[in-house]
């Protein structure tokens, strides 16, 4: 495992790299989450970096995560997307886990529009579904893996950055409407983030529907984090892959994420296009 702090100088040499890779200036970064990584494939005039080219980019390991930045135009906005995230259970540091905002901090992106899959455990959502996230639960962080324990880099943001509005409410009013124009359900609810790998006992999505959560994934929220540490506007969506387990009754796989995410692709790109558009 490489040093749990990035410094500004590794980061920077990142960026350095990626700079000698494209002559695009994206403005918007997308993170799309397992099963989601198609949307990628509309990026035009791309540019394309895997992620094991760039310096002190960890790989992704997980099936369904290709693993590339793809750097080009959607809708007419300059792009960064994340083809495949990097999670903390894949044994890496915060620091590691989160150097991608960063680094789309460094390059100028102003607004990271986040997507995951994730279980329901809001009774009325289904596989398929998608749930606007308006704000989270970090389990994670409390537990003691917030990521930005360690020296604070000031180049940032502030050491105790306010998260009361941790995703933009005009954003959000933008993915409201863009559901209505394309008749797409759009739920609303909290998302908690979880370490992972393991799927949650029922005992645990009980305890987590009591505490107000709706959906269930083990990312994003260290990302948001880093983002509004850096004053990144943040839109946040979640595919709806499985229904909890919240009875004991069923098993949840890899498989059927992926498995969703075929069929939340489509609506998700009908709402990121729109978004888009708006901006």
């Amino acid at each position: 495992m490489n040093q749990p702090f990035l410094t500004l100088q590794e980061i920077d040499e990142v960026v350095a790299v990626i700079g000698t890779r494209t002559a695009q200036k994206p403005r918007i970064g997308l993170i799309l989450g397992s099963g989601l990584g198609d949307l990628a494939e509309s990026i035009q005039n791309p540019d394309i970096i895997p992620y094991a080219e760039l310096p002190h980019w960890p790989t992704s390991t997980v099936w369904g995560h290709a693993g590339r930045l793809v750097i080009g135009t959607l809708e007419n906005q300059p792009v960064l997307v994340m083809q495949g995230r990097i999670h903390f259970y894949e044994g890496i540091s915060m620091s590691q886990a989160t150097l991608p905002v960063r680094v789309m901090q460094r390059l100028g992106i102003e607004i990271i529009i986040v997507t995951n899959a994730a279980g329901a455990i809001h009774p009325d959502y289904a596989p398929g579904d998608l749930m606007l996230i308006t704000d989270h639960l970090n389990f994670v962080g409390m537990a003691g893996f917030n990521p930005l324990i360690g020296p604070n880099m000031n180049e940032f943001g502030l050491r105790f950055p306010d998260m009361s509005q941790a995703y933009d409410r005009a954003l959000n009013t933008l993915a409201r409407q863009a559901a209505k124009e394309h008749n797409i359900t759009l739920h609303e609810g909290i998302y908690v983030g979880l370490s992972g790998p393991s799927f949650e006992t029922p005992a645990d999505l009980r305890f987590l529907r009591l505490a107000g959560a709706d959906a269930v994934g083990m990312s994003t929220v260290p990302e948001v984090t880093v983002a509004r540490h850096g004053n990144l506007r943040v839109l946040g969506i979640s595919g709806i892959s499985n229904k909890a387990n919240l009875d004991g009754n069923t098993t949840t796989t890899h498989e059927e994420v992926l498995e969703a995410g075929k069929m939340m692709v489509p609506k998700l790109e009908k709402i990121i296009r729109s978004v888009l558009r708006s901006l």
